[in-house]
């Protein structure tokens, strides 16, 4: 008798799952969102018309009719639990019933200017208590309305109310509530593997509306830890790949969750993660997007120095070159976590030196780039482009003398000067470009439209300013190198483009004293002192 009642309530907690990528499995009980779904869910459709015939219009009386009734089907549950902790059977009708008052709160995401009223009626704590329930369904009921009532949609135009409910989840401990939760769900189940990625979303919600969330989580939960379980899984699927963009989110503006992932194991984890295709495409959209996550999370990882030591002895360098003679679809990825490891670092330009990067690193810079389906979207050649000059001066910066850098030096000589000729035909792009924007920014001027001097200065650094900087600083290492052949070639080009060594001081002075102080007055005293020699040297 028991099993049957048991087995009953399981069937009645079989729910409808919306919203969910196209990729998920349909549940046995659910319609599903985009996954073409099996049988209706009866026992959730009963409760939606019964909460739609009691609640027509949503105002606070509405909303105190709503929390009396889930506080009452609460109550009652936890009495029958502690009354009948054994017998399941005696508490199964009070669990349906309150499953049935949690799917009735869904309607307050109608109403999110009612959230104010919904935090101080005290309801916060009884609702996320419900997330370390002993049955999960019940604990999934809450995900899914946390991520209702959290939804970007719902929530747009509603900045304060939006706070107000935030702030009263985080200082009831919804975090922490989450991610244990997070760690009793089995994605074997498809309701639990539903729940998985609501709990990402909330998460995702709440860090939209309160940007804090983002170091909170990984300093008050183990987040972080169950997020790198999840990538290390070698099959791909939709929670996969929503855990890479987690990952990403939580790392993009956090110098604090760098840190504290690179000390986890972080680095090796997603070397791990994006050797899977070094020889291999992804298979789907989705997949591709999380490489791309994966390439996102490493970039911000390698910020921090010492995350740049742990990239280095975990080969990370010798592996973006296998990725990038693979010539598959992660070859401009590779190219862009190389240039992050190695700016500002001569260790990993030294390693790149020795373990022969530079002969596939100038085929890139030539144009010898790979061709893809992804590479037709706009700005890929050019994104890959800036890429590659950003690593070449990063390689300049950081390799100051010897034969490393006579080695680099050399392939400016080799094939009569073509890496030059390649230089100087890119300087001027970049230079027509730039001064394109200008004659824009002068026009909108002459338009009445006020844009002062830090917004100029920065809408031409997005036109391609920076990357014309660090071509004019390539062209400053060149000439200071003193090589006759180099200098002569130099000249003829800029005379053929009308143009002179006067226009490329402009650009480096200008580079010069726009040079910030955020890696500490000492760098930025090297950065300029470094300019100021190439200008004067020209």
């Amino acid at each position: 008798m028991d099993m049957e009642v048991q087995d009953a309530r399981d069937r009645s907690f079989k729910r409808k799952r919306d919203d969910l990528p196209d990729s998920f499995p349909a549940t046995n009980g659910g319609g599903g969102g985009g996954g073409g779904g099996g049988g209706v869910d009866l026992s959730l459709l009963e409760a939606v018309e019964r909460s739609q015939s009691t609640v027509e219009v949503l105002d606070l009386k509405t909303l105190k009719k709503l929390v009396l009734a889930f506080e009452r089907r609460l109550k009652e549950n936890i009495e029958a639990r502690l009354k009948y902790p054994d017998h399941p059977e005696r508490f199964a009708d009070s669990e349906i019933e309150l499953h049935e008052e949690l799917q009735k709160l869904k309607v307050l995401a109608g109403g999110p200017e009612l959230y104010p009223d919904l935090v101080s009626l005290n309801t916060i704590p009884s609702v996320l208590g419900l997330l370390a329930h002993e049955n999960t369904d019940i604990a999934i009921d809450v995900v899914q309305l946390l991520q209702d009532l959290t939804d970007e949609d719902v929530l747009e135009d509603n900045d304060e109310p939006a706070r107000v409910l935030v702030d009263a989840l985080v200082e009831n401990n919804v975090l922490e509530l989450l991610v244990q939760n997070l760690q009793r769900l089995s994605e074997s189940d498809p309701d639990e593997m539903a729940a998985v990625y609501n709990t990402l979303a909330t998460i995702e919600n709440l860090i939209e509306v309160k940007p804090a969330v983002a170091e909170l989580v990984c300093e008050k939960t183990k987040l972080f830890r169950w997020l790198l379980t999840k990538i290390r899984q070698k099959e791909f699927d939709s929670n996969k790949q929503y855990a890479s963009e987690i990952l990403a989110i939580l790392l993009q503006n956090s110098k604090a969750n760098q840190k504290k992932l690179g000390q986890m194991n972080g680095v090796d984890v997603m070397l791990q993660a994006v050797a899977m295709y070094k020889s291999k495409d992804p298979k789907t959209q989705d997949e591709e997007e999380m490489l791309e996550n994966l390439f996102d999370c490493l970039c911000c990882l390698v910020m921090p120095l010492e995350n740049k030591e742990r990239f280095l002895k975990a080969e990370g360098v010798e592996l973006m070159i296998i990725i990038m003679k693979q010539k598959k679809s992660a070859y401009g990825s590779a190219i862009r976590a190389l240039d992050f490891a190695m700016t500002k670092y001569p260790p990993a330009c030294e390693r790149f030196v020795d373990v022969l990067g530079l002969k596939t690193a100038f085929a890139a810079f030539m144009g010898k780039i790979p061709q893809y389906k992804k590479n037709k979207k706009e700005r890929y050649q050019e994104d890959l482009e800036e890429r590659v000059i950003s690593l070449i001066a990063s390689l300049f910066d950081g390799i100051s003398r010897g034969s490393r850098r006579d080695r680099l030096l050399s392939k400016f000589v080799e094939n009569e000067y073509e890496k030059i000729d390649r230089l100087v035909e890119l300087y001027v792009r970049y230079s027509d470009r730039v001064k394109a924007e200008m004659e824009r920014l002068n026009q909108l001027e002459f338009d009445d439209l006020e844009i002062d001097e830090d917004e100029r200065y920065n809408r031409r650094l997005e036109s391609g300013l920076y990357t014309l900087q660090l071509i004019a600083v390539i062209l400053g290492h060149l000439w200071c190198s003193e090589h006759p052949g180099m200098r002569a070639r130099i000249e003829q080009l800029l005379k053929l483009q009308k143009l002179s060594k006067e226009d490329v001081k402009e650009i480096l002075q200008e580079y010069h004293d726009n040079i910030g102080d955020l890696d500490g007055p000492d760098e930025k005293e090297r950065a300029q002192t470094k300019i100021q020699k190439f200008i004067s040297a020209l």
